[in-house]
């Protein structure tokens, strides 16, 4: 038997830290990320005796609000759970989770693959972060001690369960950049996996093609990237191929990615598998949600990314390419519209014609400076959307050549000037006119009596040499266009 005489089966559990002022259960900040270790404590986060758990309002609405936007139902009543394991990062000695009433069940997830693929989301639940140990290397190998650094501990969490519909790592990839963008569009997170904000572990088996049989789980974790999930889960189908293939049995256990060896190893067997223990959390009392309050969240929720994209399709024309760019930050996204805005009293192609220069300003120059500045969201550039659009109409218009528009551009960025008066200041209003452009020509054609003849004998190569004479001549602000067009007039004579 070969690989291909496989299918992958794949779930994802991905944790996603909602970033709300304060943690879960408790009223210290949950800005943990640079915050001086053991400065965001309070006695309910330390697990100190006596204290109680109050549910943190913000984080209920989050959690509704995902749930929404993965299709999901959203339960009447839901209720916590006590989740029962020792561990230093555990102060409580167990954590504060959802069992089995979890606030969402039984949605899904379109994915924008080549290919349609729908991901049933099995629940999402609510539950508290737990504390961070910093591992002390010892001089001689090994770990020496642990810190313990309480600042993350209970900070509030969602942990979103797939059902295992994915089969390949291109449906996994999209599974995880959706959830992002829709986490992000939502504001309820960041979504950063290199922070930890948002922790993804795979479930993983193979089976025969055709077979509707699950095979023998495995748990993978300790990816901290997307092209790491996806990395992991590559080399896990062809180990748990290569293992059947010799005659082994697959055995369910936990495995972690090894980043740097690219392969996974043994952490946990079923056998050694916790018994959590779960009981109802006497400290909190179900949670009754109520359909009016479901229906006022749903009412200000922003539109998502999958629904902007297609409608940006359709109402200005973009590439499918083109809006994925855009839309993929709901920032840049709201500066496009803001563009556009310009032309809203234009016939639908000349709206087109302007959206898709805008796309190539923005998925390209835009792009390039925001990654060379180490400039993170479009809010933070200096170029007006107002300011744009008129650089772009300037463009469309051949007012201004494209050497001469991203020489403009580049000052727009960097002090937010005004592109008329750049324009004006540095003299790079385009030469375009034919009586302009005429005499200029006629005078390089002189000058070059060479380059003309190879030209009419044949060598047609050679009015680029005299177009760059004409660029040299106008200092860089003649339209190609037009004097292509023109200097094969006045030769073809």
């Amino acid at each position: 038997m070969t690989t291909t005489e496989f299918e992958a089966v794949i779930g994802l559990e991905t944790h996603v830290q909602l970033n709300t002022k304060s943690k879960m259960f408790s009223w210290s900040g949950a800005g943990y990320q640079k915050a001086p270790p053991n400065t965001l404590v309070d006695p309910v986060s330390m697990a100190l005796p006596g204290t109680l758990p109050v549910v943190n309002k913000r984080a209920v609405e989050s959690a509704i609000e995902i749930g929404l936007a993965l299709n999901c139902d959203i339960a009447e009543v839901t209720k916590f759970d006590r989740k029962q394991y020792t561990y230093p990062d555990l102060m409580k000695g167990y954590q504060i989770s959802q069992f089995d009433e979890p606030i969402c069940t039984e949605g899904w997830l379109e994915l924008p693959t080549e290919v349609p693929c729908r991901v049933g989301i099995n629940r999402v639940h609510m539950e508290e972060d737990v504390a961070r140990l910093i591992h002390i290397d010892s001089p001689t190998g090994g770990v020496m001690h642990s810190l313990l650094d309480i600042n993350r501990a209970g900070v509030p969490l969602m942990e979103i369960v797939t059902e295992p519909d994915m089969r390949n790592t291109e449906q996994v990839e999209a599974y995880i950049t959706s959830l992002q963008a829709i986490i992000r569009y939502l504001g309820v997170g960041t979504a950063n996996m290199e922070e930890g904000s948002f922790r993804c572990d795979a479930n993983v088996s193979v089976r025969p093609i055709g077979s509707s049989e699950l095979g023998e789980k495995v748990e993978v974790k300790n990816m901290n990237r997307v092209r790491a999930v996806c990395e992991a889960i590559e080399y896990e189908i062809k180990r748990q191929v290569a293992a059947i293939k010799r005659g082994e049995k697959i055995v369910q256990e936990t495995r972690g990615w090894m980043d740097g060896e690219k392969v996974t190893i043994a952490q946990r067997s079923k056998e050694d598998a916790h018994d959590y223990r779960y009981f109802p959390e006497p400290d909190i009392p179900p949670i009754q949600i109520e359909r009016k309050w479901v229906s006022e969240i749903k009412s200000e929720m922003p539109e998502l990314p999958l629904a902007k994209k297609q409608r940006f399709i359709d109402r200005w024309g973009l590439s499918n390419y083109d809006a994925s760019l855009i839309v993929d930050d709901r920032s840049s996204a709201e500066y496009f519209e803001t563009v556009m805005k310009s032309v809203t009293d234009e016939s639908k192609s000349a709206q087109a014609d302007f959206a898709k220069e805008t796309a190539n300003w923005l998925n390209g120059e835009m792009a390039r400076m925001m990654h060379e500045h180490d400039v993170g969201s479009i809010k933070e550039t200096r170029i007006k959307p107002s300011s744009l659009a008129v650089l772009v109409r300037k463009f469309q218009k051949r007012e201004i050549n494209n050497n001469s528009a991203k020489r403009v551009f580049g000052e727009m960025f960097d002090n937010g000037a005004d592109p008329d008066e750049v324009i004006q200041r540095l003299g790079l209003a385009a030469v375009g006119d034919a009586d302009e452009l005429t005499p200029i020509i006629e005078e390089v054609l002189a000058n070059n009596e060479d380059a003309v003849a190879d030209y009419r004998s044949g060598k047609t190569t050679a009015i680029r040499f005299l177009m760059g004479q004409v660029m040299k001549a106008t200092r860089g602000r003649a339209d190609a266009q037009a004097v292509m067009r023109l200097l094969g007039e006045a030769m073809d004579q």
